[in-house]
């Protein structure tokens, strides 16, 4: 299915992304251990119903004794409250550290489920070239993911409470209001177990105007969400090109994006409070009025003397009970929407990260195979530069339409002007898949693809000098060695320091230290996208000897460096652009 309509399919269906939410959850591993806390939550959330329903039964007496002036009863229904709130005490601390270790490890499982479908493979890279929820995806990864562990937790055990509540107490409301009689003049009679019925009635009328009310709060808190991820990479890409901006006086223009950036989360944040101001009419004025309901309903059979003071009391308490744990969609329903504005969110980033991840063969899709003679073969291949749904918009292809690279040759790939090499390089290394024809690289064979700006993680100067491998692999001697040979010896007393070396270092040092890992790294194979393209003409020299010294390695150089060509000798092959066609 195609990405688009993979999100279109989760966007529109509150199933699919319950789905896609349960197959996360049963692939975690920590899937065990929430279980095992919910376990947990689940038999002290019934202890404290059962604890809820003495105290409730603690109301007749209780008040009964207020009624009769009896002090030695009314002293002794204080020492059962004491003891019966203790308890009530012990159980709702244990379910407060319950609540909070599920939370804990539904942030765990969740977050770690979606950072694995992020950093897999090259589904990140792609999903940021095809879709604009790989642009900026770090709201989604972490504050959307948080949020959503979070609430799923409290709602989940929020829901689960106020369910064991309505069993435990309708029974009880049931059985107080059986046996009301109402008369009116001469009249009298009975509606079994009415109040029930007036609690029923009662939140079912605030449901329905909450419902009525908040039905946009979904839709309004994904957009403010998308406005808040919106404004932090505006933030983080000015500050990642502070120099830049210095440099060119663009603050000003750099202010005016934020400040773009920020209105647009105002706006959002607007709207949703004008949303929850309206809906707080209805959860606030149906809260105040359940303080008198539960007694009014009761007071026709109080009056006529068929229910004591207490068991008026009672019946209240045994109202409010059920009342609360009915209109729990009521009173949660701003947090409902909450949720699943990220659900939606995370569920859809997670979709499209995994359809990135699915069987890429078919049309339209290039052919990746390993070759067994340990060569490097590119069989009649085409690259879609632009694709837009099934249609490629534009492509080119190697003239040479059969090329096979043999251990220890020389190859520059370069062809005509406009033709952007990079998607060449980024096919070969597998992380795009769009166009025809067949890419079989040499079986067990180590190869290393050097792009022209490298990626300089932040840490310490070994663990970049070693990176992606274990630093721990290399010997110190192993890594002077290496930065003396590209001309970082001033490098060398500095390899246990931390930074930032993007920032450190300029653009030649940073390619130097990138041989500078391919020298310990060693290589049999090595292909480079315009590396010795700006660099000054001393350090292109030092690096172009470097290459011609690695005998044993196979060089494939996609650019026009005549500086590799005349060095190395290498044999050129061509790229042509062809008509778009379908793909």
């Amino acid at each position: 299915m195609a990405l688009g309509n993979v999100v279109a399919d989760v966007e529109s269906s509150f199933w699919r992304q319950i789905d896609i939410a349960s197959d996360s959850f049963w692939k975690s591993s920590v899937r065990n251990r929430i279980l095992v806390f919910a376990a947990a939550l689940i038999v002290v959330i019934l202890a404290t119903a059962y604890g809820t329903v003495i105290l409730n039964q603690w109301n007749a007496p209780f008040y009964n004794a207020l009624e009769r002036r009896d002090l030695a009863a009314f002293l002794n229904e204080l020492r059962n409250f004491a003891f019966i709130a203790g308890a009530l005490l012990v159980l709702n601390v244990i379910q407060a550290w319950l609540n909070q270790m599920t939370a804990l490890h539904m942030r765990e499982g969740l977050s770690r489920d979606v950072v694995d479908q992020w950093l897999n493979g090259a589904r990140a890279y792609r999903l940021s070239l095809s879709s604009p929820l790989g642009v900026n995806p770090d709201q989604r990864l972490h504050e959307d993911a948080r949020k959503l562990a979070e609430m799923t937790t409290s709602l989940a055990i929020g829901l689960f409470n106020a369910t064991v509540l309505l069993v435990s107490f309708i029974g009880v409301l049931w059985s107080l209001s059986n046996d009301f009689t109402f008369r009116i003049g001469q009249t009298s009679f009975h509606v079994p177990g009415y109040m029930v019925w007036g609690a029923l009635v009662y939140a079912l009328l605030a449901s329905l105007l909450s419902e009525l009310v908040g039905r946009s709060l979904s839709k309004l808190n994904a957009e403010r969400y998308g406005r808040e991820a919106d404004l932090r990479f505006s933030l983080m890409r000015a500050n990642e090109n502070l120099e830049a901006i210095a440099l060119a006086h663009g603050e000003e223009t750099e202010r005016r994006h934020i400040h773009q950036s920020l209105d647009g989360v105002l706006g959002s944040i607007r709207h949703l409070a004008l949303a929850l101001t309206n809906l707080t009419w209805v959860t606030a004025g149906f809260g105040w009025l359940a303080i008198i309901v539960p007694i009014l309903i009761a007071s026709p059979a109080y009056f006529a003397g068929t229910i004591t003071f207490g068991g008026l009391m009672m019946a209240a308490a045994a109202f409010t009970q059920v009342y609360s744990a009915l209109r729990w969609y009521v009173d949660n329903f701003g947090a409902i929407a909450d949720w699943r504005a990220a659900l939606l969110r995370v569920t859809v980033l997670r979709a499209a990260l995994v359809s990135m991840g699915e069987d890429q063969r078919g049309a339209g899709r290039l052919e990746f195979t390993q070759s067994d003679d340990g060569t490097l073969r590119l069989d009649n291949l085409e690259i879609c530069t632009r694709v837009q749904g099934d249609v490629c918009e534009s492509a080119f292809r190697l003239r040479e339409r059969n090329l096979v690279v043999a251990p220890g040759d020389r190859v520059m790939i370069n062809g005509d002007q406009g033709i952007n090499r990079k998607m060449l390089f980024h096919a070969m290394a597998g992380i795009w898949p769009f166009g025809r024809g067949r890419i079989a690289l040499p079986r067990d064979q180590d190869i290393i693809f050097v792009p022209q700006t490298g990626y300089l993680p932040e840490g310490r100067l070994r663990s970049l000098l070693a990176y992606p491998v274990a630093s721990a692999r290399f010997s110190d001697a192993e890594m002077i060695e290496a930065l003396r040979a590209v001309g970082l010896a001033d490098l060398t007393g500095r390899l246990d320091e931390r930074g930032r070396w993007e920032r450190i270092l300029d653009k030649d040092q940073q390619m130097a230290l990138a041989f500078a890992n391919i020298l310990i790294r060693k290589p049999r194979w090595l292909v480079m996208h315009d590396v010795l393209e700006g660099l000054e003409p001393d350090t292109e020299r030092r690096l172009t000897s470097i290459l011609t010294q690695m005998q044993e390695t196979t060089l494939i150089y996609l650019g026009r460096s005549l500086a590799f060509a005349d060095a190395t000798g290498a044999s050129a092959v061509h790229l042509e652009k062809i008509e778009a066609e379908r793909a």
